[in-house]
């Protein structure tokens, strides 16, 4: 067989001329040759030259005015909105969202576009967002329930809890709902008052009870005398009548639902002070399971030290 013949040779020659570490000049050849059959060919060559006409010093140092500087740590600094989104927008923001690919940089754009803008509605103007965007993309994926969770504000989750009374979102995002209220920077009354009479649902989940007593807890972090606002109160009245002074249960089903009760109550906290002597009589009660009084006593976890005295643990019955 003959010899295999290359086709296409190139070369690309350039000379460079340089004064005062700046290039002034450059030069350069370039040589392409196609070969179809033996001692037969084309050959293009073509020469540039590129040469420094000025420099405008201006442009060689940006100067800085020092009094627009300042030191910073590297968190993140949230941008104040120039203006509010609008419903119509938010809402095209969705459809573009369902319409990028699912995997992309300008998904992700999008996505934190949302997010930031659902911050700055209203309730009505999200309830209205969720009538018009609660439809659901070609891969069944539906951005504003994946969005609301970040969003963190007391409308957001006002309206999280009106799509899980109301059944409107699947179980595994209503799941998603509650475990998210424990990473909400800045709880506020509002929220818990909204939350609270879910806890009152017969179909009241483990996440529903252990969310929103971890909101609570967060919220009376931030607040001196939280016991005293009308919604830390109803909770707190809530789970005190689930444990009916000294957490009796009837059956393996009733203990399941006294264990929860008494977990949540473990993450309330510094609010949960005011139960400490119904805490104690489960926890002294002979009677009950050894895994109710070691979950009572586990309920004091967070609960301040002036609240556990000696008189708050009789000897039991």
């Amino acid at each position: 067989s003959q010899p295999e013949q290359q086709v296409l040779s190139s070369s690309l020659e350039c000379v460079q001329s340089i004064r005062d570490g700046v290039l002034a000049e450059a030069k350069c050849t370039e040589s392409d040759r196609v070969t179809l059959l033996p001692q037969q060919g084309t050959e293009t060559q073509t020469q540039s030259l590129l040469r420094l006409l000025q420099v405008e010093t201006e442009t060689l140092h940006r100067k800085v005015d020092p009094e627009g500087l300042y030191v910073t740590s590297i968190l993140y600094e949230e941008e104040e909105a120039e203006r509010e989104a609008t419903g119509r927008e938010v809402t095209e923001l969705v459809w573009k969202l369902c319409l990028a690919h699912s995997a992309s940089y300008e998904t992700a754009g999008l996505f934190m576009a949302l997010v930031f803008e659902l911050r700055h509605l209203p309730l009505e103007a999200l309830r209205a967002l969720w009538q018009r965007s609660s439809f659901k993309c070609r891969d069944n994926w539906q951005p504003l329930i994946d969005a609301l969770p970040s969003c963190a504000t007391e409308a957001c989750v006002v309206l999280m809890k009106e799509l899980v009374a109301s059944g409107e979102v699947e179980e595994d995002k209503a799941e998603y709902f509650f475990w998210s209220f424990a990473f909400i920077p800045k709880p506020t009354s509002g929220m818990i008052e909204s939350l609270a009479p879910l806890l009152k649902s017969p179909r009241a989940s483990q996440s529903c009870f252990l969310g929103v007593t971890a909101l609570l807890h967060g919220f009376c972090s931030a607040h001196s005398f939280c016991e005293g606002v009308p919604a830390v109160q109803s909770v707190l009245r809530t789970l005190g009548g689930f444990l009916g002074g000294n957490c009796t249960v009837q059956d393996s089903e009733h203990l399941s639902k006294m264990q929860l009760v008494l977990k949540a109550i473990g993450n309330a906290g510094l609010a949960a002070a005011r139960l400490a002597p119904a805490l104690s009589s489960c926890a002294s009660r002979r009677s009950n399971p050894m895994e109710i009084r070691l979950a009572a006593l586990q309920a004091f976890r967070r609960i301040p030290c002036s609240a556990r005295v000696g008189d708050l643990l009789p000897a039991g019955d």
